[in-house]
């Protein structure tokens, strides 16, 4: 254990009782007097930890209020540390998250001193680091793996304002490509990770699966400089992950029974939603793209009719209709 994980172990053990003898310190410290003193000394004089020492009673403890916004939580203050333990355990829900994209090990190793150092931070009395992260389970359906090492890249490219260089397989056309690419935003959706970039090869911005890069190098040319909100513009009015063309609205009727579960969800931040007199749900959300918006509408089955526009109706029912002719071997008819 190095020396800033033994300055946090002292931290804990005095925060978690109203005050510990030198002999209990040395104990659980299993450390010198001297370098008890030192450790004391560093917290006071170099970290500002408010440690305070009894003579009468020989021993240390730290004058530190409780978080007056949280009764009852109390805080550590260590050089980049601020954290309550239940900031704690958002921390490592989010390690957890993080950790979930990494299919190679090559973020392991930046993400496991964080996750020792807050197994340091946590109280004796409460559950361990590891032991939190089996009683959290994050499940991710349908989770297109993202090798971290295009992760990396990308990222370091995103923050470094250079431009790549992909081998990219666009999957509706089934063709591998190269592609340079100035990075401006990196998107993380239903459970993959995308980049919203100016590509150099067909001069527009257009978004990119990562899990479809093959290969990836940084290049030497710096990026080129868009305003975020015209990304934003651009990228974000349509539906789900698809952007571009032309922005059309759709409106949607769920039944009363499938009402309670749309009417709390957020299918777009520009959505329209109202109460009709029988309990029914009226949705509008606009899309440029029908494609995922029309998977999410197949889901509610029999609990939700599409009212308009007319061509996303009758792409609806074909496609219905092919779903049957699937199971009964009928040919549908128009």
């Amino acid at each position: 254990m190095n020396q800033l994980d033994r300055l946090y172990q002292l931290e804990r053990l005095l925060l978690s009782r109203n005050s510990l003898g030198r002999d209990a310190l040395l104990h659980e410290l299993e450390i010198s007097r001297a370098t008890l003193k030192r450790y004391l000394e560093l917290l006071r004089d170099r970290m500002n930890v408010p440690v305070v020492y009894d003579r009468y009673s020989n021993s240390y403890s730290i004058n530190q209020p409780a978080d007056k916004t949280r009764p009852g939580t109390q805080r550590q203050e260590l050089p980049g540390v601020w954290f309550s333990q239940q900031e704690i355990v958002a921390l490592l829900t989010m390690y957890q998250l993080i950790s979930g994209l990494d299919s190679v090990g090559m973020l392991q190793r930046h993400l496991q001193p964080i996750l020792q150092r807050l197994s340091v931070m946590m109280d004796s009395t409460h559950m361990q680091a590891q032991e939190l992260q089996r009683r959290v389970r994050i499940l991710g359906a349908a989770r297109r793996e993202v090798p971290s090492q295009f992760f990396e890249l990308v990222g370091l490219a995103l923050t470094k304002r250079r431009r790549l260089r992909i081998t990219y397989f666009t999957r509706s056309r089934n063709e591998t490509s190269e592609r340079t690419l100035s990075p401006q935003r990196l998107v993380h959706h239903r459970n993959t990770w995308y980049l919203d970039a100016w590509c150099h090869s067909s001069k527009a911005l257009k978004r990119f699966a990562l899990d479809a890069v093959s290969e990836a190098n940084i290049l030497d040319e710096p990026a080129k400089e868009m305003a975020l909100s015209t990304v934003e513009k651009i990228m974000d009015e349509g539906y789900g992950i698809y952007a571009g063309a032309k922005l059309r609205w759709a409106t949607l009727v769920f039944t009363p029974r499938s009402a309670v579960w749309v009417a709390p969800e957020q299918w777009h931040p520009e959505q329209k939603s109202r109460t009709l007199p029988d309990g029914s749900l009226e949705l509008k959300v606009p899309y440029t793209h029908d494609d995922e918006l029309l998977m999410d509408i197949q889901r509610h089955g029999v609990d939700v009719r599409v009212v308009s526009p007319k061509e996303l109706r009758d792409k609806l029912l074909s496609g219905l209709k092919q779903a049957v002719n699937q199971y009964t071997g009928d040919t549908p008819k128009s």
